[in-house]
């Protein structure tokens, strides 16, 4: 088997979809809101008081669920510490500059966007996917990298 396949786990992962799918649909049931990141973290900075309350605390908890799991599981999160911070610092200049002029992140598009059949949001998921099994094609198989 693939070294890919050695930690994967079908039962996490389908809890964590299902956990994801309730909470977006919680937000848009309760909130009327989207729930992609992107546009949660930019309205949090620019949007009327009322609004940076739901925001602020969708965030935190996106934290704290994270610091929970470690927490629960006594699983640590394995960082990369060879690349430089120039690569890193581009790497997400041009995330947040694809997300602008994307409309939209991965979770938006991908979770909120597919699920109510949006065809921009599906062609948006299908660009992130094929942008990144290109990438890894050029780091794995061009450049050599892990």
């Amino acid at each position: 088997m693939g070294k890919s396949l050695e930690n994967f786990t079908p039962i996490s992962a389908l809890a964590g979809g299902a956990l994801i799918g309730l909470s977006v649909s919680l937000l848009l049931l309760f909130n009327g809101r989207i729930a992609g990141i992107s546009g949660i973290m930019n309205g949090l900075f620019l949007a009327p008081k009322r609004e940076k309350t739901w925001r602020g605390l969708f965030l935190t908890g996106l934290i704290l669920g994270a610091f929970i799991f470690q927490l629960l599981t006594n699983d640590s999160l394995q960082l990369r510490q060879d690349y430089p911070l120039s690569l890193i610092v581009l790497g997400g200049f041009l995330v947040g500059f694809g997300t602008r002029m994307g409309g939209g992140c991965t979770s938006g598009h991908g979770i909120c966007g597919i699920a109510r059949f949006s065809i921009r949001s599906i062609v948006a998921t299908m660009t992130f996917m094929l942008s990144g099994m290109v990438t890894v094609f050029i780091l794995k198989h061009l450049i050599g990298g892990a």
